[in-house]
């Protein structure tokens, strides 16, 4: 099978990006021809494929696009679209062979991904008043506001691909056919359980650093947790330089061949996210290396946690400083089922072939 796989850009940068490397990896190595078209190109990216630059997918609005020349010469039997959310491209494919992989919640959330500007989870869908409590500036909501709604309407014309039944929910919710959302989620790739811890037993928090991953949250309850093991920050964001005032290790962004030591280096793996996880696959990923996950329960953690003592209630900060101590006292973890990649590969190529 011919696929043309159609993202932002290309890069090994955050979950979502690695996830469709794995996707390629994989198909390639099954026998597929697999292309990828991009806006851009990260320069220490090494994409798995050949790879078309497209000017334009890149767009967080709407922009014309011309994928003309690509479809003419890749001449795919299924088109996959990842991390585009330029409208343009979106309702492009909705003409094609085509499905979307829903990765985040900018195609029903204009805000911050279901966590409200007054700190609270948000369970309602997408709706012009209430929305427009997390805004300050009318004009500026006004325009993502719009935006989010040419999104969604394209999307409710595509099949879908969703991370989770929590990001399945919350799409039906928003008026996507639920007949057309499959779930397929993502699964471990790139790792070596095998690998050499690269420092000292630490608690780890891996991901961006802001405010939606909970970053001050994890300060809190490591604190709180009374262990003695150092917090150390693997990734970079909006929040590094205030946590490297406070004294904590940064490792920054951590190439992911060398996260497999970062992890085997943790004695656990601290998520306590704000926003709602569309999946979080950072989790995942630790407890393929064994290493425990103290979370909160948020968006679709709880469909990959083990649960028990080390998931507990969304910003109950204390709760999660006493998972935290449990998780390094505890057992190393065990990779959770369910998430064998051959498995949802298959699942991937059986929607694939609903959509030919």
């Amino acid at each position: 099978m011919r696929i043309l796989h159609v993202a932002d850009r290309a890069s090994d940068r955050g979950g979502a990006h690695w996830h469709l490397r794995a996707i390629l990896e994989r198909l390639a190595a099954l026998g597929h021809d697999v292309h990828l078209a991009a806006g851009a190109v990260d320069r220490d990216a090494r994409p798995p494929c050949s790879v078309h630059l497209v000017a334009g997918l890149e767009a967080r609005g709407r922009r014309a696009v011309d994928l003309s020349a690509v479809m003419a010469t890749v001449r795919p039997h299924v088109v996959h679209l990842h991390t585009v959310v330029n409208p343009a491209v979106l309702e492009w494919a909705g003409h094609l062979p085509a499905l979307v992989t829903v990765q985040d919640h900018r195609y029903f959330c204009p805000a911050r991904g279901k966590w409200t500007a007054q700190g609270h989870v948000c369970r309602e869908p997408m709706d012009i008043r209430g929305c427009a409590a997390c805004f300050d500036d009318e004009a500026y909501f006004g325009e993502v506001f719009a935006l989010t709604q040419e999104r969604l309407r394209a999307v409710r014309g595509l099949p879908v691909v969703a991370l989770s039944r929590y990001m399945k929910d919350e799409l039906a919710a928003a008026g996507v056919p639920g007949e057309r959302i499959a779930v397929v989620p993502p699964f471990a790739h790139g790792l070596d359980p095998a690998a050499w811890p690269d420092g000292p037993p630490c608690v780890l928090f891996a991901g961006r650093l802001a405010a939606g991953k909970g970053v001050p949250d994890a300060v809190l309850a490591w604190r709180a947790s009374g262990l003695d093991l150092p917090l150390v920050f693997a990734g970079t964001g909006p929040l590094r330089t205030a946590v490297e005032r406070d004294g904590f290790t940064v490792l920054g962004w951590v190439p992911h061949a060398q996260m497999s030591a970062v992890y085997r280096r943790a004695a656990a793996l601290v998520m306590p996210s704000r926003w709602q996880e569309p999946f979080g696959i950072v989790g995942l990923e630790a407890h393929h290396m064994g290493t425990p996950v103290a979370a909160w329960r948020s968006g679709g953690v709880a469909e990959w946690h083990p649960g028990g003592r080390l998931l507990v209630d969304w910003g109950d900060v204390p709760a999660l400083a006493d998972a935290l101590r449990d998780a390094v006292e505890g057992p190393r973890a065990a990779p959770p089922s369910g998430f064998d990649p051959e498995h949802l590969m298959e699942k991937l190529l059986a929607v694939y072939g609903s959509v030919r």
